[in-house]
């Protein structure tokens, strides 16, 4: 049986997702809620979905390249990019030139490349590859310029639609159910 929620999606968003090789994602208000939390000792504290985690895993598993996109020094999701065994951009300045770069070392093109964020500083790099995403509380002036927006919010299982996508649209899910159902 077909994975049934792929005709759910727009027929050009699953066009674009079939083509992707490579998922970026930024990680504050894309991963994680948006919210700047920090501690007493001004430590940072970020809570990340379990479900984005299980996806993010589930990409990597079946061939995707995946990388954390961020802005932000964030000790917090170089050690959540870890523990996923995912890449981590970290101080990035010039989120572009970051995903160029992580694109030409994998050998591929930008219309090869997803990125999910959700505000101002995504815009410009979200412009440039193959399916741009924003979860369903990004910033109005992203959302209303990308190729597909999530149902859920930043931070509560947004990355996780992506990732199931991108696995439907390349004929993954079924196969990845059929293995947890074994």
């Amino acid at each position: 049986m077909p994975y049934s929620h792929l005709n759910d999606y727009p027929a050009e968003v699953r066009e674009r997702a079939a083509r992707i090789r490579l998922a970026c994602f930024d990680v504050d208000g894309t991963l994680t809620d948006g919210r700047l939390i920090f501690d007493s000792e001004g430590r940072e504290l970020k809570a990340f979905h379990v479900h984005d985690g299980q996806g993010l895993v589930l990409l990597r598993k079946t061939g995707f390249a995946v990388a954390f996109v961020t802005a932000r020094a964030s000790t917090i999701a170089e050690q959540r990019a870890a523990e996923l065994g995912l890449e981590a951009h970290t101080r990035v300045a010039d989120k572009l030139a970051c995903v160029r770069e992580i694109a030409q070392r994998l050998g591929i093109g930008l219309d090869e490349v997803a990125f999910m964020g959700d505000d101002l500083p995504d815009l410009r790099v979200m412009a440039h590859v193959g399916l741009s995403v924003a979860p369903a509380n990004a910033h109005p002036w992203v959302r209303e310029r990308v190729h597909w927006r999530t149902g859920a919010q930043g931070g509560a299982g947004a990355g996780r639609e992506l990732c199931d996508l991108l696995l439907a649209a390349q004929g993954h899910a079924e196969r990845v159910l059929a293995q947890v159902l074994e």
